[in-house]
């Protein structure tokens, strides 16, 4: 009796071991945060977290701290100046707006000021204050951003623009 229970068990786990290495084992879907340096918080949709690379953390380290009071309806600190202004700046993440420039045109208002390349006077030309490495960076914390998201062209476009 003890034999043939012994027996019946040992059938029962190895028919059940077999049926296991049968299966077919399924890659775990790979987490994108897990692999980000930083995260942004969308700014339409709470629920959903924006994954950043090294570049793009620190564009968005500069961003909140020279950018955010003009290019952001709220800063850390509360409001922002945005409303104040006329007329009222891009908001960062502004996909609709700012997908169709280049990085080369974003980098001239940026360095330039928006004097210099026909826009608003009150956008301030950053090329003393900030590295261009730095300007490249919250470019790149911009495009991250960017709602709808940004997709980069599949041929360069002019290096500069005219708008």
């Amino acid at each position: 009796m003890k034999t043939r229970l012994i027996v019946v068990l040992l059938l029962a786990v190895g028919a059940s071991l077999a049926a296991s290495c049968r299966e077919k084992l399924t890659a775990a879907k790979p987490d994108p945060l897990s692999r980000a340096y930083d995260t942004e918080q969308d700014w339409n949709d709470p629920q959903r977290v924006i994954p950043l690379n090294y570049q793009q953390a620190q564009g968005k380290r500069m961003f909140y701290q020279y950018c955010v009071w003009c290019h952001a309806d709220a800063t850390p600190a509360g409001p922002s100046n945005r409303s104040n202004l006329n007329p009222a700046p891009l908001l960062a993440n502004d996909g609709s707006a700012l997908n169709s420039l280049s990085d080369d045109y974003l980098r001239n208002i940026a360095t330039l000021g928006g004097s210099a390349v026909g826009k608003s006077a009150l956008m301030p030309p950053w090329g003393q204050t900030l590295k261009q490495d730095d300007i490249d960076a919250v470019i790149a914390f911009y495009r991250a951003i960017a709602q709808p998201p940004y997709q980069v062209p599949a041929r360069p476009g002019p290096k500069y623009s005219v708008r």
